[in-house]
């Protein structure tokens, strides 16, 4: 590739992103599990989670990214917590792997209705702002993530008997927890609302016509309930979203492009930048991108996350150099096709393996960019 993009960023996204969660170490799972068999106070478990987080964060500032997260130390897994916070609400996994490579969907559980009563992730952007000068970024599950792991019937199960009133329940939660983030000094969250990606996947299109749901019009449900929420969040905030098939200890839950959505995902969705798994052909090839506007930008997720292996520059660079047919290198970036550990038992990968992959990213970003 011998185009060079000059156009410096000084907001997000960076040139070189990552998804937010990383593998936890050996010494804070231990902890966590003697906080579980009651050996240690809450005080000790926290303090042991505040010692990991100061380690990623020094990580991700020798590595050169313009941002930090807290690897979703705190959690144990990046939908549950957060749900958790809103009433008796949960994703989980129920049953086993299926087929090699795919793994179980997780179910949703509405026991209450969604309500927001206190600041979810506010102490976390603290947290980070008191240890480190870069941007912190908070990541959030979508808004639709319940209703895609369960539809109607799970929504109406126990605690509702009006679906609307769900919908405008979520929207209220969501809009209360952005505002309390940039009250608490946030500019940086990043949504993760893999239903999006998983439109294109014909299981998933059998699976949801099977509970009755007409999965191209839920696309329109989920976009026009997310829309409502980006209206209403504080203009400070810098929201982007992050799209992926699945990721669970290595496995994945969907398959298929981008096509079936793209058109409908980059215009009609007010996101302004896009976070997409692209590290198989699971994920199609780049054209869905020439639905991308002029005003949006994409991060691709060219690094995997689920295996070991490094990647090589070359190729990366190439993919890199095809992405442009479609979306200006201005408005491209690179990070991983998702996090390493959406929950806490993490992905197949060493934490050494997670550093090289993740400073591969720095190094790709300056040689295309110039800058992380």
């Amino acid at each position: 590739m011998n185009i060079r993009a000059t156009v410096a960023t000084s907001m997000p996204p960076f040139r070189a992103e990552h998804i937010g969660s990383l593998l936890r170490p050996a010494e804070l799972m231990a902890q966590r599990a003697r906080f579980a068999r009651g050996e240690i106070d809450q005080a000790a478990m926290t303090a042991a989670e505040d010692s990991a987080i100061r380690d990623a964060i020094r990580l991700q500032e020798q590595l050169g990214f313009k941002f930090v997260t807290d690897g979703e130390f705190r959690r144990r897994s990046y939908h549950t917590f957060f749900y958790r916070q809103l009433g008796e609400i949960g994703i989980d996994t129920v049953g086993d792997a299926t087929e090699a490579g795919r793994g179980s969907q997780p179910v949703a559980m509405i026991g209450s209705r969604v309500r927001w009563t206190h600041p979810i992730n506010a102490a976390d952007v603290a947290f980070l702002k008191a240890n480190s000068d870069r941007v912190p970024k908070i990541t959030i599950p979508g808004p639709c993530a319940l209703h895609f792991r369960g539809g109607d019937a799970a929504v109406t199960a126990v605690a509702y008997k009006d679906v609307d009133q769900f919908w405008s329940d979520t929207i209220e939660a969501f809009t209360k927890e952005l505002r309390a983030l940039a009250d608490a000094g946030c500019h940086y969250v990043q949504i993760d609302e893999t239903a999006f990606a998983k439109f294109g996947d014909p299981d998933v299109q059998a699976s949801l016509s099977a509970r009755g749901d007409d999965w191209s019009a839920l696309i329109d449900k989920y976009i026009d309930v997310t829309n409502k929420i980006l209206r209403a969040a504080p203009a400070e905030l810098r929201i982007g979203m992050h799209l992926c098939r699945g990721n669970r200890a290595g496995r994945w839950h969907a398959e298929g492009s981008y096509e079936e959505v793209a058109d409908r995902l980059f215009n009609a969705l007010e996101i302004p930048f896009y976070f997409l798994e692209y590290d198989t052909p699971r994920a199609g090839n780049f054209t869905p991108l020439r639905f991308v506007p002029q005003h949006k930008s994409v991060i691709l997720g060219l690094v995997s996350s689920k295996t070991p292996v490094l990647e090589d520059k070359a190729p990366l660079r190439q993919r890199l150099d095809d992405a442009t047919k479609f979306v200006s290198l201005d408005r491209l970036a690179i990070s991983p096709q998702c996090g390493f550990a959406s929950v806490d038992t993490g992905n197949p990968v060493s934490l050494e393996a997670e550093k090289r992959k993740l400073e591969l990213v720095c190094e790709i970003a300056r040689d295309i960019w110039g800058e992380t």
